[in-house]
């Protein structure tokens, strides 16, 4: 599956609503572009626990994701979500390694999420600060995820993301 993210970004720019600072706002479509970033250290990726301050999946577990919902390339919104969601910066990614997009009929949220997974490799062991869509975190191995209450296909996610 091959999108063009300018192409999406300027596309839903024009159909949907934005919020006053200039974002596009997702909420009543039926159709949402978005990253979710594994984070890697030593072979272990995180897997967090998302709040009941959050609109969907309250007590799940989630790699970091957020939507495409502004005209920046898709490491920025990266580095962007590390930051706000974990407390990381870009001098702590070594490397990010973008995965296979994939596209998520989400029954749960009655809406379609076209994905762009990635694995973030960090250079050290993380020193993490949560915001306030998560509760808690664990690192694990990556054949793990299905030990947990997990989103929607975050293992098929995590597939995509190493393809």
């Amino acid at each position: 599956m091959d999108f063009n993210y300018d192409e999406i970004i300027d596309d839903f720019s024009e159909k949907l609503p934005k919020f006053e600072d200039g974002r596009i706002d997702y909420r009543w479509s039926k159709k949402a572009f978005v990253i979710n970033a594994f984070v890697s250290y030593n072979g272990k990726i995180l897997l967090l626990k998302r709040s009941d301050k959050v609109g969907a999946y309250q007590g799940k577990r989630n790699s970091i994701w957020g939507y495409l919902d502004e005209k920046v390339t898709l490491e920025e919104k990266i580095y962007e979500e590390l930051r706000e969601e974990l407390g990381i910066t870009k001098e702590g990614v070594k490397e990010i390694r973008p995965g296979k997009i994939h596209k998520l009929e989400d029954p749960t949220i009655n809406r379609t999420r076209i994905i762009y997974p990635s694995i973030v490799e960090l250079e050290a062991e993380p020193k993490i600060q949560l915001d306030r869509e998560h509760t808690e975190y664990k690192r694990i191995r990556p054949e793990e995820i299905k030990d947990f209450d997990i989103v929607l296909d975050l293992d098929t996610t995590y597939q995509y993301a190493i393809a």
